[in-house]
């Protein structure tokens, strides 16, 4: 019996972003450098198969400092950490590299460069994800006011509503991120943005990426883990496109079959924390049961490439 046909369309760009890269690439070269154990605070980046590797290679992953002992180094997630983490890490004498995404970073310094200047800032994002958490971190408690719906606006209370600045999370959805905006600028006109967008090119390449393809197909799949907010958003941005069936999968073991019944078109992206091992595992899947046509749809081409820091390229201690 032939296989029935079904086109694959591909997103491009898809998984790995620079920051994502660079961070896995910090681990590996301290592991390197220093030999195992090497201590990481929280996932280095929100993807099982990633941090099961890493593992593997002698990374240990712990929730806070005091998990670490202080002679062994230790790498703060790409994420970001508040303030108090690398001065608890000074304070007890510990060697750590700090694997915050540059573009993290250069929110962290808009939200210093506001307070400095007397504003009260208003950060879009979601409660209790490791970026927002290092984010409100960098400037004292009650200093960042966090809203993450156009209801939230309307609750929040300012000490002067006229001196206030605004930053947002780097992986949330563009669409909903710009409603909250509007509602921020219609409630508060004095209110500071960005000089430039704080999403990343990455959050913003991929759901472009999603978009295109979305009219074309039948059903989304996007690897990615369940705590990943940027693969978390493609999914949403997929169905506000118009696809009448999105899934977030981890594995290729995670695909509901049943759910793909009838499907002839089917677009396949990934998260930025998703390697690319695990979209070809995916892919396989799919040609074990179809014949299947693979169709890349590109929407940009990224060349973006962070260094590591300075300390893993020194001789060794």
């Amino acid at each position: 019996m032939m296989a029935e046909p079904l086109t694959l369309y591909l997103a491009a760009p898809r998984g790995f972003c620079a920051g994502v890269d660079r961070a896995i690439k910090i681990v590996e070269m301290a592991l390197e450098k220093w030999g195992a154990p090497v201590y990481v605070r929280h996932e280095i980046v929100h993807n099982r198969y990633v941090v099961d590797g890493l593992r593997a290679k002698g990374a240990v992953f712990v929730e806070e400092l005091d998990d670490c002992p202080p002679d062994r180094p230790v790498v703060f997630s790409a994420h970001g950490v508040p303030k108090a983490v690398p001065a608890e890490a000074e304070a007890r004498r510990m060697v750590w590299v700090d694997a915050t995404c540059p573009l993290v970073s250069k929110v962290h310094n808009e939200a210093a460069r506001h307070h400095a200047n007397g504003l009260q800032m208003v950060m879009i994002g979601h409660a209790g994800h490791p970026e927002t958490v290092g984010t409100m971190g960098q400037l004292p408690a009650g200093e960042v006011l966090l809203v993450e719906t156009v209801a939230d606006v309307a609750r929040i209370a300012p000490r002067d509503p006229g001196r206030l600045a605004f930053i947002t999370q780097t992986t949330l959805s563009v669409d909903d991120t710009a409603e909250v905006v509007e509602a921020l600028r219609a409630r508060f006109p004095g209110i500071v943005g960005p000089g430039r967008e704080d999403i990343c090119y990455a959050t913003t390449n991929r759901q472009e990426a999603v978009k295109a393809i979305a009219p074309r197909i039948d059903a989304l799949l996007v690897i990615g883990a369940p705590n990943s907010s940027n693969s978390l958003r493609l999914v949403e941005v997929g169905r506000r496109a118009g696809c009448g069936y999105a899934q977030l999968v981890q594995r290729a073991a995670d695909i509901d079959w049943r759910a793909l019944d009838g499907a002839r078109a089917v677009g396949v992206t990934a998260g930025a924390s998703a390697p690319e091992e695990l979209v070809r595992e995916v892919i396989d899947a799919f040609r074990a049961r179809f014949a299947v046509t693979e169709e890349l749809v590109e929407t940009a081409e990224e060349r973006v490439e962070f260094k590591v820091p300075r300390v893993l390229r020194e001789p060794a201690f």
